[in-house]
């Protein structure tokens, strides 16, 4: 690219330098600054930098600061789009991600290293630890959320196949109830949650009417149909985070007021999965305490209260705590 070419991209360039090359540790000097824009076939002078700088405070609200670095005057970017604490944190979520492959967490990170300077990105690559990290090996999965959104947007109902592993270690299609045609699920999808890791799609399921939900990376030739969804009345007041609290582990079951009994030394545990909001009580039994919560009432359900240990208990409703002990005789039945 000629030289006149490049003076043109001139604010570009600068704005670039600043970002990479500087922080509130790291400063630049203005020889420096004129070094780096010499580099790229631009020349300018002390006066238009600081006229630039000006700009990038008036114009971009980007604060420039100078001040004296040992023997130098240096200049620094003031507070930047995203502070180190909130990339490392961006970053800590992607490689925590289940949903996200191992490439794509790899590609994503080095996206939000490009938001830090070289001194930044230096530190947040001592953070990066994907290798090895269990993840999903569904690369289409960002395709899925994009074409669930769209028909979410357009209020259209969806098909989709849904997938499950196999002894093969493969994925393949469910099949339907005879055994002999790969079903295709109709939806109205309404909500995406993240939950224990995974990423899933809330819908009304047109089949059953009622609302269900399933794992966006196990979902398969999504199409959006163009039919009107269903589903309105049941998610209007719906709370995608109060639905994915009372869904262990996201497996679902009839939902139920349960009554649960606990130590005070376990109030923190109850508090953290089921919110601030639960009403807790004193119990008949010394020392003790109990809780209502509304939950899916499934085995998952089960084995989270029974890894809790004998001094939690289920109390209530009769029918749940017959199921609950049933369960255990079942288990078992397996020793």
């Amino acid at each position: 690219m000629p030289k006149n070419e490049n003076q043109k991209l001139k604010l570009y360039y600068l704005y670039k330098i600043m970002l990479e090359k500087t922080d509130e540790n790291h400063g630049i000097t203005m020889q420096e600054i004129l070094s780096e824009l010499e580099e790229r076939g631009i020349s300018s002078e002390r006066k238009s930098i600081y006229r630039d700088f000006k700009v990038f405070t008036d114009v971009m609200g980007i604060e420039i600061i100078g001040g004296q670095e040992g023997p130098n005057y240096c200049y620094h970017v003031g507070q930047k789009q995203f502070e180190i604490a909130e990339l490392k944190l961006l970053v800590d979520a992607v490689q925590s991600s289940k949903f996200i492959t191992e490439k794509k967490s790899s590609e994503l990170i080095k996206k939000i290293t490009d938001f830090a300077s070289v001194y930044e990105a230096e530190e947040l690559k001592r953070q990066v630890h994907v290798q090895g990290r269990i993840k999903t090996m569904n690369e289409s999965i960002y395709y899925n959320v994009d074409e669930i959104h769209e028909a979410i947007n357009q209020n259209s109902r969806i098909n989709f196949r849904y997938m499950q592993w196999g002894v093969d270690k493969k994925l393949t299609a469910k099949k339907d109830e005879d055994g002999n045609n790969i079903k295709i699920y109709e939806v109205s999808p309404w909500a995406l949650t993240w939950d224990d890791e995974n990423y899933y799609l809330i819908a009304f399921d047109h089949q059953d009417q009622k609302i269900k939900h399933y794992r966006v990376d196990k979902m398969d030739k999504i199409s959006i149909k163009g039919e009107k969804r269903e589903g309105r009345a049941e998610f209007r007041d719906f709370d995608p985070g109060r639905y994915a609290k009372k869904s262990f582990g996201m497996f679902a079951g009839d939902t139920k007021r349960v009554e649960l009994e606990f130590p005070e030394s376990m109030v923190g545990i109850f508090i953290d999965r089921f919110g601030k909001d639960i009403l807790i009580n004193k119990s008949k039994t010394a020392g003790y305490y109990k809780t209502y919560v509304e939950v899916a009432v499934s085995k998952q359900f089960f084995g989270w209260t029974f890894a809790l240990g004998p001094e939690v208990k289920i109390t209530g409703p009769a029918e749940v705590v017959k199921e609950y002990k049933q369960s255990i005789k079942d288990a078992l039945k397996n020793y």
